[in-house]
């Protein structure tokens, strides 16, 4: 097979996301099609990839997001202050604050998708990929359909499905990275 047509597949995907998730599928259906691929064998993508690449990962997600609509929470004194505390905690590293502090502001607005966001970032920089996964998808299922904190929950759970070999689970959470991205319709 030439490589010409996955090179083409490849360009016409508009995002990274689209590409990564074009090529994956692409990656999958031709080992799919291997000769002497044994029936037993499931299919996995790369475990290998570190904590800091995953968390490196999530943030280009977000931020890469050129969507024409971004919807950010309102203020809240007191949470925000605790949350800007915990991203100066998780960016020093020391995520065991950084997961307190986020702790104390879910007590105070427990549906908050961006701390639910950032605790599960917290989580995953912990390996605690079960929390890290409930997290992410109470902050899907609670933010916002479009823009770089959805993005960024997408994104979270398909570096959670990557660590622990879940293939198809992570090429599905890829492609909806891509759907968190909502161009101008009047095309700028």
């Amino acid at each position: 097979m030439s490589a010409r047509p996955i090179q083409a597949l490849v360009a016409r995907a508009e995002t990274r996301a689209q590409r990564l998730g074009a090529l994956l599928a692409l990656v999958l259906v031709l080992d799919a099609c291997a000769v002497n691929k044994p029936a037993s064998r499931t299919e996995q993508v790369s475990t290998s990839v570190s904590t800091a690449r995953m968390l490196a990962d999530i943030q280009e997600a977000g931020a890469d997001d050129h969507s024409v609509l971004q919807i950010h929470p309102l203020g809240r004194s007191g949470i925000d202050a605790l949350a800007a505390r915990a991203k100066t905690a998780m960016h020093t590293g020391d995520y065991a604050r950084a997961g307190s502090l986020l702790d104390q502001a879910l007590v105070l607005d427990p549906k908050a998708p961006d701390l639910l966001q950032d605790r599960a970032e917290v989580a995953l920089a912990n390996g605690n990929w079960p929390r890290a996964a409930r997290l992410a998808r109470k902050s899907v299922q609670y933010g916002p359909r479009v823009g770089a904190l959805c993005a960024r929950g997408w994104q979270t759970l398909a570096e959670v499905a990557r660590a622990q070999g879940e293939t198809t689970k992570y090429v599905a959470d890829v492609q909806r990275v891509a759907g968190c991205r909502r161009p101008d319709p009047l095309g700028e």
